[in-house]
Parts: C-alpha cells; structure tokens; sequence
C-alpha cells in the first residue's frame, strides 16, 4: 500500500452530513477500508474525527492522485475485480460509500465485505423517496441531489429502496446491526422508505 507525507489540501469546513452519518457508526481508533474511495474525503474525516487507520480503493487515476495529495493510503484497483488483495479479517470495517447503486456485482461485492471485515457500512441513496416517486408519476426517471444523472448517462444500474436492501440482506446472510435514514441533516424515523433521501446500513456476517 501507497502512502505520502504530504500536507492535506481537504477542507476544514463544515462536514458533509452524509460523512457525519458514516462516522457516527465507526468506533474510535478502528482501522477502515473504504470502497471507491474518491479523492479520500471520507477517510480523512474519519481520521479527523475517529483517528482511525484508513486504507483506499480508487480505480480513477485522478482521483488517486487526489488522494496521495490529502495523506490517504490507496490502493488502485477495479471493485467489480474483487477484494483478494485483502486477508479474511483484515478490518474493523468496509465502506462502501454512494457507491453500491453502480456496481453491477452486487452480491460479490457485499460477501467480499463481509469477508475481510468485521462489519460492512453501506450508504445509497433511497429510490423509494417521495420526490423520486413522484417525477416518476409525472413520467420520468428521477434526478436530485444524490441521483444528479440524467437516464441516458448514468453511472447507476442498480437502485434500490429501502426494503429492496434489508430483503436482499436476509436472502445473502447480512445480518443488520443498525440503520439510520437521512434527509439533509435530519434523521427520519416515521416512513423511512417513504421521507428518507438518503440510507446507511451497519452490517455483519450471520453467525
């Protein structure tokens, strides 16, 4: 793994909910691989905030010079190829960050997790949203904050809802210890998969 001493050029500014959501399931001091990593934002908060030890995988060339720039160790590789770069247990936990709704080995990639980690966090944004249902009653596919892709140029070929996700949990042996559905800075408790824009899942192995 690569790793660089260079002063961190990532802004100090107000976090990103979505990252404040990531690390409030993270422990302190815990050792993070994140999946589809970008310019390492994510692992830099974390680090920032849970000092933990974090590692990357980027398959874009610019974004993984982004990272050596901000500190962060990367490894680049395509995800769709797998985690045999990395021992069973390897980590506390693995990330996968806005990221699952593009990956068209889904199951692969959710059971590599479980594989070489301890838990596995998941973010996605949730098709389910009231706003996405209702473009798609006025006749087309969604676009929004965390689905900014036009139909005809977008990155996503699986998305899901919220009850999409926990059945195909229970069907692959991922067993849920927490979720936690986001809509801007709020937590939505009352219909989730109704009123949540945005959805993060902890999750471990079925023992």
């Amino acid at each position: 793994m690569t790793t660089t001493t260079t002063t961190s050029i990532i802004s100090s500014t107000m976090p990103r909910p979505d990252f404040a959501a990531i690390a409030n399931l993270v422990k302190t001091g815990s050792k993070v691989l994140d999946l589809g990593c970008g310019d390492g934002s994510l692992l830099r908060y974390l680090k920032d905030t849970r000092d933990i030890h974090g590692y990357g995988v980027e398959i874009n060339d610019e974004n993984v010079q982004a990272c050596f720039k901000n500190g962060i160790n990367v490894i680049q590789n395509d995800l769709e190829s797998g985690l045999s770069s990395f021992g069973s247990g390897s980590f506390d936990y693995v990330i996968l960050s806005q990221t699952l709704q593009a990956m068209r080995h889904t199951e692969n990639l959710i059971k590599e997790m479980m594989r070489v980690s301890k838990e596995g966090i998941v973010s996605f944004p949730n098709f389910g949203y009231w706003k996405n249902r209702l473009q798609i009653l006025s006749g087309y596919m969604p676009v929004s904050e965390f689905l900014p892709y036009q139909w005809f140029d977008t990155p996503n070929i699986h998305l899901c809802t919220l009850s999409d996700f926990e059945r195909f949990c229970l069907q692959h042996g991922a067993n849920i210890l927490e979720r936690r559905i986001m809509n801007g800075n709020h937590q939505v408790s009352f219909a989730p998969n109704l009123f949540g824009a945005l959805a993060f899942y902890r999750f471990e192995q079925q023992k």
